[in-house]
């Protein structure tokens, strides 16, 4: 009987961490600034290498979101280098050449150095 009331809340314990932690980054990302808008304030801005960067007259305001999205990136062409015996650099340039055309209007996009609004 001791051995079940203690399953029980242990259970329950576990149960409200995993609520909390979830609400607590659901909370945080309600606030958070998302790539999206961060693309369509000017904000951020995407590399021909595959990362996100600050454009010319931007703040730093997106300097976290560009952290956590570049680390992202990072790991997804790292994976997919791995799968296609290619370098990490080589699958970050070729996702920003098969992900350029869906950019809207208005990115701000740096190839070769440049930076310009698509």
């Amino acid at each position: 009987m001791q051995k079940s009331i203690m399953y029980r809340a242990g259970s329950f314990f576990r149960t409200s961490a995993l609520l909390l932690a979830f609400i607590a980054s659901s909370t945080a990302a309600a606030f958070a600034l998302d790539l999206e808008t961060a693309r369509a304030k000017g904000l951020v801005g995407e590399v021909d290498n595959g990362y996100i960067a600050i454009p010319p007259g931007a703040g730093n305001d997106a300097q976290a979101l560009i952290g956590t999205v570049n680390q992202e990136r990072r790991a997804a062409y790292s994976d997919i280098a791995t799968k296609n015996g290619i370098t990490v650099d080589v699958a970050g340039k070729r996702t920003f050449e098969k992900r350029y055309p869906g950019f809207p209007a208005g990115t701000w996009v740096q190839m070769q150095g440049k930076w310009s609004k698509k």
